[in-house]
């Protein structure tokens, strides 16, 4: 190595090109690149999200329908098969709560549940959740279970 062969290391130099707007002689003076006019081409310009260069945007040329109810709870359904399932596995014995069903990741941890009755359950469970349908919570009784409302 002597210094005819000598070079940064990789990655250390960035090859900025000309400098923009620094005069006349940079041959990038001027408009700076910007071209003429228009909002492109002044200081302090940002796109806004949608803008479709003062043509009416999309959002508001769609019609607007329907009602979103803010106060809507939503719960999480979880069918009695897919408790006899984890029965079946052998993942589940005989209490099912909130945090069994967290960690079979059958609920989120903000989650409200609600046990709903498709499928047949033959397992006896003490069952935990937020909310039962009359059938589900029918079929886990008969099973000689427990459905208990958190």
């Amino acid at each position: 190595m002597d210094l005819s062969n000598l070079k940064p290391a990789e990655g250390s130099v960035k090859n900025q090109g000309k400098r923009i707007g620094r005069g006349q002689g940079s041959g990038k003076g001027g408009t700076a690149t910007r071209g003429h006019k228009g909002a492109k081409s002044r200081s302090g310009y940002s796109k806004k999200v949608g803008f479709e260069g003062g043509q009416m945007p999309l959002q508001r040329r769609v019609p607007k329908f329907g009602f979103t109810n803010v106060n809507r709870v939503d719960y999480q359904g979880i069918n009695l098969d897919t408790l006899q399932q984890l029965v079946d596995d052998k993942k589940i014995k005989d209490t099912v709560d909130f945090e069994t069903l967290f960690v079979h990741r059958l609920a989120g941890k903000n989650d409200l549940v609600k046990i709903l009755g498709r499928g047949e359950l033959k397992a006896k469970l003490k069952v935990s959740a937020h909310k039962f349908t009359a059938s589900a919570k029918a079929a886990i009784e008969a099973a000689g279970g427990e459905a208990v409302t958190l």
